[in-house]
Formats: C-alpha cells, sequence, structure tokens
C-alpha cells in the first residue's frame, strides 16, 4: 500500500531541545527571583524531588507535562509561605514565561523545505510527548492534527496516540509513517503500532533497540527520498 500518512515527532527531530529546555529554566528562574523571591533561592534539586513526588502519587502526571509543571511549581511556592490563592497565581504565571522561552527553538533549516514539499502529496500530522505547540512556531499550516500525550493522557511509546493519529489522518497502519529520534518512544512505540518507522538519527549512534527502524536517516531532506523509494 502506498503512503497516505506521515506523523512527526517535534522535540529533537524538527529542533534541538536541550539548549531551549536549558534557557527556559534559567529565564524562569530569573522570573521567579524577581516576582516569587521567597522561592528564587530554593535549590532546583528540590523541585525535583517535589516532581518525584507528585508523579508517584498521581502517575498520569507524567504524561501530562504542563500540568505537572504547574503543580511542582505551586507546591513549591506553597511549602515557602504562600498562600494558595497566591502560589495558584504566580506558578500560572511562571509557567506561561518558562513556555514562551521554551518555545524559542532554533527549527533545522531543512524542515520548512521538507514539509512544504511532503503537504503537497501526503497528509501531516504530528504525534509528541512535549508540549511544543506547532501554531506558535509557525508550522501549524503544514500539520492536519497535532497530538500530544498531555491532551491525550497517555504517552508514546503507547500504541494510542499512534492509532488516534491513524483516526486524525483517515489512513491504515500499513499506509502510515512515523519519523522521529528516540528508539523507543518514537521507533518501537510506532512499530508496535503497525506503523513504518524512520529513526532520525543525526549524530550516527548504533543502534541499540530490539527491532531495527525501517529507515535511517541523518538528515531530514532524505526523508522524500525514503519515502518515494517505499511509494
Amino acid at each position: 500500500m502506498s503512503i497516505k500518512l506521515i506523523t512527526f515527532d517535534l522535540d529533537d527531530t524538527l529542533w534541538d531541545t536541550a539548549p531551549v529546555i536549558a534557557s527556559a529554566e534559567v529565564v524562569l528562574r530569573d522570573w521567579l527571583e524577581a516576582n516569587a523571591p521567597t522561592l528564587g533561592s530554593v535549590p532546583v534539586e528540590h523541585l525535583f524531588a517535589i516532581r518525584e513526588h507528585l508523579v508517584q502519587a498521581e502517575p498520569g502526571l507524567k504524561h501530562r507535562i504542563s500540568a505537572l509543571r504547574r503543580k511542582v511549581l505551586t507546591h513549591a511556592l506553597q511549602e515557602v509561605g504562600y498562600s494558595d490563592q497566591q502560589a495558584l497565581a504566580l506558578a500560572n504565571e511562571g509557567f506561561e514565561v518558562f513556555l514562551h522561552a521554551r518555545h524559542q527553538v532554533e527549527i533545522f533549516p531543512e524542515v520548512q523545505p521538507m514539509l512544504e514539499a511532503l503537504c503537497q502529496h501526503y497528509t501531516l500530522g504530528v504525534v509528541t510527548n512535549g508540549n511544543a505547540d506547532v501554531s506558535r512556531l509557525g508550522l501549524a499550516d503544514y500539520f492536519r492534527f497535532a497530538l500530544c500525550a498531555e491532551d491525550l493522557g497517555i504517552g508514546k511509546p503507547d500504541p494510542a496516540p499512534f492509532l488516534e493519529a491513524l483516526r486524525r489522518g483517515e489512513a491504515a497502519a500499513s499506509a502510515t509513517v512515523h519519523v522521529g529520534d528516540h528508539p523507543g518512544d518514537d521507533i518501537a512505540g510506532a512499530q508496535r503500532a503497525g506503523l513504518r518507522a524512520v529513526w532520525f538519527n543525526p549524530q550516527g549512534k548504533p543502534w541499540a533497540g530490539e527491532r531495527a527502524p525501517d529507515a535511517e536517516i541523518q538528515q531530514l531532506s532524505q526523508l522524500p527520498g525514503i519515502l518515494s523509494r517505499w511509494a
């Protein structure tokens, strides 16, 4: 069967994530020091401990990373003496500061030309465990849908997000390809749902998973060639 639907991971597939997250953490910390100074000096390790406690108490938060970050901030603010109302307001505002900084990504230069070419022939979608929003990045017009674990309540590598993508994209698994960087979340997850999976591996790392990807690329510009061969 020819390819009809292509889904993409976002973080570390369409851009490098680590630098922007690190920068966003600094922006948030600076904002907290200015707007919630009582919390500003709390070690980041303490915030990690709050996070672990919250996830243990409510495992579903693991896939709701925006809600989890808000809850961590709220709990931390309450612990240092802010009222429930103050803590909630500061946590929400601080999260928005973080989220804005988190979207200051540098999209790989080949991404938009690739998407422009592919959307002429295929339906495109997003399947991500992160909280990046393609509409904030000027990419939304390329995609019919964008699925994130936060909205679904479950994330990759569970088959559910991929099966929802098939429903949204009105495509069979055999006519769908997923592209991502993570051997477990993206490659194994997509293959378990019956999709073909393309491993984006820009650093040329050796494959360490169980079942090999259906294809491997080191540059996104190689993807149209792979799809043409499968067609």
